[in-house]
C-alpha cells in the first residue's frame, strides 16, 4: 500500500477548496458544478473523489478551514492588546472582504439551508464554532476586565454572531454610494457601547460620529434636549 505524502495531500486538498470557494462565490452553491470545481481546480472528478465525496463535503471543509483562520487570528491576540479593538478589526476586515467578492458563501448557505438538510447541518455545526470562538474571546477580554463583567458571555457571543451575519449583508451591498469607512466606525461604536465596562466608556464614545447636514442637525437638536428629527 502506497504511503501517503500528507504534507502534498493537505496541499492538494486546499487547492480544491479554494478553487471550489471560487465557484460556489461566482455560481452559487446549486449553480457550480463538481465539473465547475474540477475545471478549476484543473484535474479530473476522479481525482476530485479521493479528497471530497460530495459538494456537502467540500462545503464543510470549507467552513471548517474558515473557522481555524479566524481561531489563529484570536490566537495571536496577545496580553497587551485590547480585545475589543482587535474585533473591530476583524469585523471590519470580513466586510472589507465580502464587499471586494461581491458576494458571501455564509448567506448563500443560509439560503441553501432551508432546501438541503444536509447543508443546514454544516451551517448549524458552523455557527456553532464561530459563537464558541466569541464566546471564549468575551471571557478572555472579562478576566482582562476590558469586557462588561455582567454580560453572559455566550449571550453576548449570540449577539455578535447575528452582527456578522449583518455584516456579510452589508458587505454584500452593491450600491456605489455605500459608505463602507461611516460603517465601520459605527461597528466600533456599537462593540464599545456593547462590550466595554460602564467605567471605561469615555463622553467621546458615547457621542456617534455623525455624517451629513441631517446628522449635524440631530446632533444639535440633541444636545438642545429637542429629540425631533431633524428637517
Amino acid at each position: 500500500m502506497r504511503k501517503i505524502d500528507r504534507a502534498k495531500y493537505d496541499e492538494k486538498r486546499q487547492h480544491i477548496l479554494e478553487a471550489a470557494d471560487e465557484c460556489f462565490q461566482r455560481n452559487g452553491f446549486r449553480g457550480a458544478t463538481i465539473g465547475d470545481i474540477c475545471a478549476a481546480a484543473r484535474m479530473s472528478p476522479g481525482h476530485l473523489y479521493h479528497y471530497f465525496d460530495s459538494k456537502e463535503a467540500i462545503i464543510e471543509a470549507i467552513f471548517e478551514s474558515r473557522l481555524e483562520r479566524a481561531t489563529a487570528v484570536v490566537g495571536e491576540v496577545t496580553p497587551n492588546d485590547d480585545l475589543i479593538t482587535a474585533l473591530c478589526e476583524w469585523l471590519v476586515q470580513r466586510m472589507k472582504e465580502v464587499r471586494a467578492r461581491g458576494s458571501s458563501l455564509g448567506l448563500e448557505m443560509s439560503a441553501e439551508s432551508a432546501r438541503n438538510p444536509t447543508i443546514a447541518k454544516i451551517s448549524a455545526r458552523a455557527d456553532r464554532g464561530v459563537r464558541q470562538l466569541l464566546s471564549r474571546l468575551i471571557r478572555e477580554g472579562q478576566e482582562r476586565e476590558q469586557v462588561d463583567p455582567s454580560l453572559d458571555p455566550d449571550s453576548a457571543a449570540a449577539v455578535l454572531h447575528s452582527i456578522i451575519f449583518g455584516l456579510n449583508r452589508l458587505g454584500n451591498i452593491r450600491d456605489s454610494t455605500f459608505d463602507v469607512k461611516a460603517a465601520s466606525d459605527m461597528l466600533k461604536l456599537l462593540l464599545e457601547r456593547f462590550l466595554k465596562p460602564a467605567a471605561m466608556r469615555t463622553a467621546k464614545q458615547l457621542r456617534p460620529t455623525v455624517h451629513g447636514e441631517n446628522g449635524r442637525k440631530m446632533q444639535a437638536r440633541s444636545a438642545a434636549g429637542d429629540r425631533r428629527p431633524a428637517r
